[in-house]
């Protein structure tokens, strides 16, 4: 039906333009009218316009110009008198401005059917994200409110949680004054039908009473400001709570205070999320300071059996000396000689494990390697004895001293040596030998020391976790000794490595820098 109107009007303009200009041609070529007839060709034109483009509108300007001076020389022929020539002109003027005029003002319809399409566009678009958004939206009225403070404002109002103090039912009657202007369906998803209706903006039936969140609002209000963020709980139509995050953004103008958008977000799971988390924290705390301890002790019992071990040895020792007739009293008291140093040596290990856990200051020394190596083969005596294993210690260079806690070492020393004498004795072995081998880099900066067994090596799996905590191959083994040694190792700048000797067995190196200093 509109195409066909549009149709009908464009065959009326048009043929009643043909019209007109077809009689302006006749009556100024047919009669002898003496005035400016021509001009009326303008209203051909301007009907035209209705019907026609800009491209057309241009050819219509020329083809009427053209009828003017056809009816001109029809007329008069060549010889013509002034004030007829000037007449024709002003036609002819009259038409190309009018062309001009309706040329621009075709431009400027454009321009506004365009500007009028981007519009509609826009505010489509925009109506698209605010409908299908997943964020819960309402579009709210703080134009009555606004005036309400600005005229408080204006009456000294600053600081409009003082003044809420003073005035109980300040911010209740604020909100009753904001109005819904709409919301779309995710706010309906988190709210229930009240989100479409709920009085004052649902802040008052939705958020709990003493909130601060109401005063915060309104101070940004009085203050000019823009922007307004902040979680809240909220009760839904149902009355389940919520935990939301939510953002009114103020315009400039106070003209736009009639349509504010305010944004929420549920967050309530990410709350959840966070709690269970914070639990979860907690609990692994408590589990990792109860691991914390548990690797202590483990690792306590390990470094405490050696000398525990040989205190033991050493004592039932004595007894058997003291037991002879007559008493072997110089030989007893060897044997409590070793049992008070090998209980020093478990006091100052209980004293590193105390200070490797505390932040007090761990006492070094400057220790001779070979003197270090024949202590520790000294304490090892029995336990070499037991395994019936020879150790043949080679020494290819002049050693510079180094730097650390001789305890330490010393336990690194007897863990590798221990090792290397087990793993002899499990091999089965003709000679049970341990080759421990002192060197020096040729710079003299750097120390190494290799114990090699005459075992059967390691396997694959050993080569690649060997140093890793609680990994044994031992039956009644902890799994902590070699862990233990690299961290000590590590602890005073070095590095300790193990590996398959290629003549067979497996040998474990460790090298320390000169004079290192304690971690």
């Amino acid at each position: 039906m509109k195409n066909y109107e549009e149709r009908h009007q464009k065959l009326a303009f048009g043929g009643t333009a043909i019209l007109v200009a077809g009689t302006v041609f006749a009556v100024d070529t047919l009669t002898d009218i003496e005035g400016a007839i021509a001009v009326l060709y303008v209203v051909a034109l301007m009907l035209a316009a209705q019907v026609v483009g800009r491209r057309g509108l241009v050819s219509l300007t020329i083809l009427l110009v053209f009828l003017a001076l056809l009816s001109l020389f029809l007329t008069h022929g060549l010889t013509t008198d002034y004030q007829t020539i000037l007449r024709v002109a002003v036609a002819i003027a009259a038409l190309f401005v009018t062309s001009a005029l309706l040329l621009r003002a075709d431009r400027a319809r454009l321009e506004l059917v365009q500007t009028n399409s981007a519009l509609r566009e826009s505010e489509s678009r925009y109506r698209s994200i605010f409908d299908n958004t997943n964020v819960a939206l309402w579009e709210r009225d703080y134009s009555k409110v606004r005036a309400h403070l600005m005229e408080l404002k204006a009456k000294g109002l600053d600081d409009v949680k003082r003044h809420a103090q003073a005035h109980p039912d300040f911010i209740r009657e604020c909100f009753a004054m904001i109005d819904i202007v709409d919301a779309n369906q995710a706010a309906f998803e988190l709210i229930g039908k009240s989100a479409y209706s709920a009085p004052g903006g649902f802040f008052d039936r939705f958020l709990p009473k003493n909130s601060d969140t109401f005063a915060k609002i309104l101070q940004t209000i009085v203050d000019g400001d823009s922007l307004v963020e902040a979680d809240a709980d909220i009760v839904r139509d149902d009355g389940e709570r919520r935990t939301v995050i939510f953002n009114i953004s103020f315009p400039n103008e106070a003209s736009a205070y009639n349509r504010v958008i305010l944004s929420m977000v549920d967050v309530t799971q990410r709350e959840e999320a966070r709690k269970a988390l914070a639990d979860a924290q907690a609990d692994l705390a408590f589990a990792s300071k109860a691991a914390t301890i548990g690797v202590l002790y483990a690792s306590l019992a390990h470094e405490l059996n050696q000398p525990l071990g040989a205190i033991g040895v050493n004592a039932q020792t004595l007894t058997r000396w003291l037991d002879r007739t007559p008493p072997d009293v110089e030989a007893a008291k060897r044997s409590a000689d070793r049992i008070v140093r090998d209980s020093r040596r478990a006091s100052d290990i209980i004293k590193n494990n105390r200070v490797d856990h505390t932040s007090a200051p761990r006492e070094t020394e400057s220790i001779e390697v070979g003197a270090l190596v024949s202590e520790t083969l000294s304490l090892m005596e029995h336990d070499l004895q037991r395994e019936h294993t020879d150790v043949k210690v080679v020494q290819r260079a002049e050693l510079p001293e180094i730097t650390g806690v001789r305890v330490e070492l010393q336990q690194v020393l007897i863990n590798l040596i221990s090792n290397a004498a087990q793993a002899n004795t499990a091999a089965s072995v003709d000679q049970r030998l341990v080759t421990i081998l002192l060197d020096a880099a040729d710079d003299g900066d750097e120390v190494s020391i290799s114990v090699r067994d005459s075992g059967s090596g390691l396997c694959l799996e050993a080569e690649q976790k060997i140093f890793t905590p609680f990994f044994t191959t031992k039956s009644n083994g902890m799994g902590l000794g070699l862990s233990i040694s690299r961290s000590a190792v590590e602890a005073v700048g070095g590095t300790l490595e193990g590996l398959n000797h290629p003549e067979g067995g497996a040998l474990f190196e460790i090298r320390l820098p000169k004079g290192t200093a304690s971690a």
